[in-house]
């Protein structure tokens, strides 16, 4: 393998490869991998960007995964046109390590002019290309792949419908909507849904309400924990009796977001509820109930708190604290 690499290091400037990077190139060609390995390791602790076609070289070249592997990570730290181009040639790499390193690189991307070089291969033949490259667009928040996510959301894999609802999610496009809410409680795939569900998070009105209170019936807990927290942060009003009847759903994690939500809608109607919660033998329930009754400041709700100060939990009590403090500091400015 070294005639290759040897040509690669003669386009180079000669004053430019000192001593230290000759006696790397030469390990670069070494017939043992894992000294070839080593030499890219060596390589990047010297920081320089010129030395970026031997990566790229190793990357696309060498015969060895283990060395095909290394370039892949390594190159995260080099955010240019040519890296990101052989990064996504490397997600169809024979190495499944060398894919998912790739495609972790990529998703470490932060550049616009990246994302127009990631987007062409969010419609590859191959499912895992797409997933990658997917992934690695959602949080560069491209306009661009709007449409390219849109299209995807109709794949057959539940992975790539999972990623294209990630990408819609990052890029808030209230167009969106619509079809978030569909998926959000129709498709057949739970971790679809539930990625759905938060992606309705950043709705601006209450047009997202039916598809929350529905997906908050899901028989899947792991969405109606998402549908509890998104309405709490949408802070839809319509939402009261359903999170007050998700305080009895049987996982608490449910419970949980169902008392947090409740709280940062300052609902009255949750009070008796939460005071029920409060007696709950799961501490970080009753947490979460003393913290949303403070919230939302009924002082039906003072006799039960001072209550719960005997609780046997310090994270309750704690909780139980601040809620009383919330409830003094509301009857004095009232007063």
């Amino acid at each position: 393998m070294s005639e290759p690499l040897d040509r690669l290091h003669d386009q180079t400037q000669n004053d430019w490869i000192d001593e230290e990077l000759a006696e790397i190139r030469q390990r670069l060609s070494d017939e043992d991998a894992g000294i070839r390995r080593i030499a890219l390791l060596d390589l990047a602790e010297l920081d320089d960007e010129q030395t970026i076609p031997w990566y790229l070289h190793a990357l696309r070249h060498d015969p060895a995964s283990e060395v095909r592997q290394e370039a892949a990570r390594l190159l995260a730290a080099w955010e240019t046109d040519p890296v990101v181009s052989a990064l996504c040639h490397a997600l169809t790499d024979d190495s499944e390590t060398v894919r998912e390193l790739a495609a972790q690189s990529l998703s470490e991307f932060k550049l616009h002019i990246s994302g127009r070089i990631i987007l062409p291969w969010a419609d590859h033949t191959e499912t895992y290309v797409r997933i990658a490259a997917l992934r690695a667009l959602r949080e560069l928040r491209l306009p661009e792949s709007f449409a390219t996510a849109q299209n995807n959301l109709s794949h057959p894999s539940p992975a790539v419908r999972r990623e294209a609802v990630g990408v819609l999610g990052w890029l808030k496009h209230t167009d969106a909507l619509p079809r978030l809410a569909e998926i959000a409680n129709q498709d057949e795939h739970a971790e679809v849904r539930r990625i759905a569900t938060g992606a309705l998070g950043y709705a601006q009105d209450s047009s997202v309400l039916p598809a929350l209170l529905h997906a908050l019936r899901d028989d899947i807990w792991q969405v109606r924990e998402e549908a509890a927290h998104t309405l709490g942060k949408l802070r839809l009003q319509g939402a009261t009796n359903a999170l007050i009847s998700a305080l009895s759903d049987e996982y608490w994690q449910v419970r949980i977001h169902a008392a947090r939500s409740l709280g940062k809608l300052k609902a009255p109607a949750a009070t008796i509820p939460l005071l029920t919660t409060l007696e709950h033998s799961i501490s970080n329930l009753r947490k979460e109930a003393a913290l949303a009754l403070g919230e939302i400041g009924n002082e039906q709700a003072k006799s039960g708190l001072e209550i719960a100060l005997s609780d046997g939990d310090p994270e309750v009590r704690k909780a139980v604290r601040i809620a009383l403090s919330q409830l003094n500091l509301q009857a004095s400015t009232q007063s």
